[in-house]
């Protein structure tokens, strides 16, 4: 295992990124490995490991706005989604329209009589409501239960070239999710997408002040004259107005890898055992190797395939065939198991479970406190199936004899571990699911995660659990079954 996770978690594959160089190197890796344990490639995937990912990749490139002579940047004076956003290099207007809350509705319409093709307008974020709290729009206090994509949408019908939205939580927004906004945004590739929403900013009232100066008494003024009569406003405000939106959009090719032992008379049941292979790559110089997370996984599988490939060589293999799963795009968003739950190599309907391995190398805070390695979290074991959970108890009393801390799988549980890792996108399609994971740590997400840090006994310890309970799952009898709503 040391040997594996030196080469996976080692500078030259560059925190293995998803789409990148490095995470391509971690890939062959795998595959030369299988290739080596006899582990042949899938006739379902044209005699490869590879089943082909491609992701949807957009990222804010120098996004500004000048106003009477002021600049004003992105993540600094006001936000925007780069995923809700078309690339637009040049956006010019001698006037903006203030058009209330940039609301369509039967009931109410703020674009009623109103030509703002071509425009630059400004709303208010929500719904027009009056002094005792009553929506314009229902007459009740519910609302109407528009959203600013609703709104957006309504901005593109009518031709609307940019909207500026005015929220009071601008700020807040920018100061607790900033790098997360700032983050490429990247989601599955589905096909080209037809724009149907106007490009819009959420900007701070302050910045609207700088935008409008004493013009925005009248914007103050429109807005009150509209909730006092329930009627809509607008007005339009002479200003010298420049913006720019650059916006990076790309397919990124990448790939889940697939490791498959043939089983015997029940070879059409599929035990899967996934772990994600990708990290979060480099950061300047630094670079974020990720040795436990989840070089510890990607190298667990390893061990296990190579023991299953070495059984079935030996004429004891597995009577349920079993899918060794290296996915890509964990941190990303699950995007790689995703992947395969939606395009699945073998039915869905014929997979009895899915053992996911993610972070098993360390010991957390807690546990390091007692002065003890020799425990795993276990999440998500009894959600769908009691048979799963007792099979894990009943093979780590047999062969391991570590603690199993369930304190993640409470539902109360604030981290929400359940659905934070690959597991999740089979348990959500109502697959038994167990996910091991040893806890988090001062290294995670740091480019100190290093293997010099790694427990490799206890690690070793914990994948001989996951090893027993596979086994076990793809030799007995009858498959387990889903035996509780979730």
């Amino acid at each position: 295992m040391k040997k594996h996770l030196t080469i996976i978690a080692s500078d030259e594959f560059e925190g293995r990124e998803t789409g990148t160089d490095g995470a391509n190197k971690a890939a062959k890796y795998i595959t030369g490995q299988l290739e080596s344990f006899g582990v042949k490639p899938l006739k379902q995937l044209g005699d490869s490991y590879y089943q082909k990912v491609a992701y949807s990749f957009q990222q804010w490139g120098d996004v500004s706005v000048t106003a009477n002579g002021k600049e004003y940047k992105i993540m600094r004076d006001f936000y925007s989604f780069a995923s809700r956003n078309v690339d637009m290099p040049e956006i010019t207007a001698d006037e903006i329209m203030f058009l209330g809350y940039g609301i369509d509705h039967e009931d109410y319409s703020d674009y009623k009589g109103v030509d703002v093709k071509g425009k630059v307008i400004v709303i208010h974020e929500g719904e027009p409501r009056d002094a005792s709290g009553l929506s314009i729009i229902t007459g009740t206090k519910r609302g109407s239960k528009l959203k600013s994509k609703d709104k957006m949408k309504s901005a593109y019908e009518h031709g609307v070239k940019l909207v500026l939205i005015i929220s009071p939580n601008t700020m807040k927004t920018i100061n607790r999710y900033g790098n997360y906004l700032i983050e490429p945004s990247i989601s599955l590739f589905k096909g080209e997408k037809e724009v149907t929403t106007a490009n819009h900013m959420f900007i701070s009232p302050s910045m609207a002040k700088g935008i409008f100066g004493k013009k925005i008494k009248k914007i103050g003024k429109a807005n009150k004259k509209l909730l006092s009569t329930k009627t809509p406003q607008n007005i339009t405000i002479a200003t010298k107005f420049t913006a720019q939106m650059n916006k990076t959009a790309k397919v990124v090719n990448t790939n889940n890898i697939l490791g498959f032992i043939e089983g015997t008379d029940k070879k059409d049941e599929v035990v899967i055992v996934s772990a994600h292979y990708d990290h979060i790559g480099k950061r300047g110089e630094d670079v974020f190797n990720g040795a436990d997370d989840n070089g510890t996984g990607t190298t667990a599988l390893l061990e296990m395939v190579q023991a299953f490939a070495q059984a079935k060589a030996d004429g004891v293999g597995p009577r349920r065939s079993v899918l060794f799963l290296w996915v890509a795009g964990e941190e990303k968003g699950l995007l790689g198991s995703e992947y395969y739950s939606e395009n699945p190599i073998f039915p869905l309907e014929n997979t009895v479970v899915d053992i996911n391995v993610d972070m098993i190398g360390r010991t957390d805070k807690e546990y390091s406190k007692k002065g003890t390695s020799e425990y795993i979290h276990v999440i998500g074991s009894d959600r769908l199936s009691t048979e799963l959970h007792s099979i894990n108890e009943e093979m780590n009393e047999k062969h391991t004899n570590i603690i199993l801390d369930y304190k993640y799988n409470d539902k109360k549980d604030p981290n929400r571990y359940y659905y934070r890792s690959d597991h999740y996108n089979f348990a959500k399609n109502g697959i038994p699911s167990i996910f091991y994971f040893s806890g988090v740590h001062e290294d995670y997400h740091k480019a100190t995660d290093t293997v010099d840090k790694i427990e490799f006994v206890k690690m070793q310890k914990i994948a001989t659990l996951i090893f027993h309970v596979a086994w076990e799952l793809s030799n007995r009898e009858k498959r387990i079954e889903v035996d509780v709503k979730n």
